[in-house]
């Protein structure tokens, strides 16, 4: 995480220095540009107030005032007439005189600059037109030593060294923090990244900020609570999937030693022969249950869609079980129109409905009732289980689907299954691009509803 701060550092560094040396020439060349255009029109300014006062009295003595004035300035003045000689001159020698130039056309009152390149020239100079009577009887020539300019210039670049020299300690500064408070997260990030990777889940990303950081520590943190409750799974599947098979592992072979022994009777040897068959079978069904789910898991098993029946398949179904139904006592009742269609499995269909009516069998008390309710809602087609048994706690109605979950935890053998039935049906739904749900109460009932898309309409 430290070369990602310090390349962020050098990009932000490198853009806003950038930005920085930007601003600060455009801003230097334009006071530049300002100060001398400030100091040239000043100097024409000076020499049109020169030409004013000699228009009105141009003779000697308001020459010898002007060049009097500015002796004692930090201009200088060269008074000519209009053929070009040297009326007065505030110069004590005679350099002056190379900068003179010869006016060969009228010029406008407002006068003009004759030389305006302070880098390269000891002046800048400009040149104002003395009129009576709309014609030019002489000449104000004013001059500024461009030394001065370049103290003047020399002084600003020193302030701008110095605000350079603040702004990229303070650039430096801002940088400085800004990638702390970026990478800050980031290096939390990545610790709790590394302790998941050592299978440690308890992370905890406390969300600082609304905006992409924050979202990507809520989604670490989902993430290590979603592979947390996965290894638990992982731990629950493994340790009940042992007790599940070392339980009639553990019959099988107990009473296989008992028949083997020559003194025992043959009533009682066909009696544990019967045990061993019976947890054969449990054994076998964990097995296929098991199978089945790796194939789901691996999306190996086929879903055959085919116009159906439900009714057709409804009623064989009730056929199949009424008679341990009637064992128990309990009211299969169905209510599907005769004419519904149903576009799925039938194989498929069959096993879910089949493992929801075998759960509302077992949990349903003597001379209870069972329906299977079928109803059209907005282009779906409920299929409705409803019992009258003992129900399921609120608590444990999030974890129904999960595998090997049992709301009843100390259940008899009788009552068979392992807690992958529902598993099973939820993801046999699912592949039909269906959805199940339940709703239950304690000693009133349990109902599951199943809805699918694909569903509906009438048989031809």
């Amino acid at each position: 995480m430290r070369k990602l701060s310090i390349k962020l550092g050098i990009l932000f560094f490198i853009i806003i220095f950038g930005l920085e040396a930007f601003m600060f020439s455009y801003l230097h060349s334009s006071l530049v540009n300002v100060r001398i255009e400030e100091e040239l029109s000043a100097l024409q300014a000076r020499g049109n107030s020169h030409r004013d006062i000699l228009e009105k009295h141009f003779e000697e003595d308001s020459i010898s005032h002007v060049i009097l004035m500015e002796s004692e300035a930090l201009t200088d003045v060269v008074i000519v007439n209009q053929k070009g000689d040297v009326l007065g001159t505030s110069f004590d020698n005679d350099n002056f005189k190379k900068y003179l130039i010869q006016q060969k056309t009228e010029l406008k009152s407002e006068g003009k600059v004759v030389e305006d390149d302070w880098k390269n020239k000891p002046y800048i100079i400009t040149l104002s037109p003395i009129m009576q009577k709309n014609e030019t009887i002489g000449y104000v020539y004013m001059y500024q030593e461009t030394a001065s300019i370049h103290a003047l210039i020399g002084r600003l670049n020193e302030h701008f060294v110095l605000a350079g020299i603040i702004a990229l300690l303070l650039t430096f500064v801002v940088i400085v923090l800004l990638t702390r408070a970026l990478t800050k997260p980031l290096v939390k990030m990545k610790e709790a990244t590394y302790q998941i990777s050592k299978g440690n889940f308890l992370v905890d990303l406390p969300r600082t900020s609304n905006d992409e950081l924050g979202e990507l520590a809520v989604s670490i943190k989902e993430l290590a609570r979603d592979l947390n409750f996965l290894k638990k799974e992982r731990n629950d599947f493994l340790a009940s999937i042992s007790h599940e098979l070392r339980t009639p592992l553990t019959y099988i072979k107990g009473y296989a030693d008992i028949s083997l022994r020559k003194n025992i009777e043959e009533e009682e040897k066909e009696k544990y022969l019967q045990i061993i068959v019976e947890e054969s079978n449990r054994l076998s069904s964990l097995i296929e249950d098991l199978f089945e789910l790796a194939k789901i898991d691996k999306n190996t098993f086929l879903i055959q869609k085919q116009q159906i029946n439900l009714n057709e398949l409804l009623v064989k179904l009730q056929i199949k079980m009424l008679p341990a139904f009637k064992e128990k006592e309990i009211d299969l009742t169905i209510f599907c129109p005769k004419t519904t269609s149903f576009y799925g499995d039938p194989a498929r269909m069959e096993q879910i409905l089949f493992n929801l009516l075998d759960n509302a069998m077992k949990y349903s008390p003597v001379r209870s009732k069972v329906e299977v309710i079928v109803r059209f809602r907005k282009k779906e087609t409920e299929i409705t289980i409803k019992d009258n048994g003992k129900g399921i706690p609120e608590e444990d109605l999030p974890y129904i689907f999960n595998r090997f979950y049992r709301v009843d935890k100390s259940r008899t053998r009788s009552l068979g299954g392992y807690g992958l039935g529902l598993s099973i049906v939820q993801e046999l739904v699912q592949a039909q691009e269906g959805t199940i749900r339940v709703e239950s109460k304690l000693n009133i009932g349990t109902t599951f509803i199943l809805s699918f898309k694909n569903l509906g309409g009438e048989i031809k």
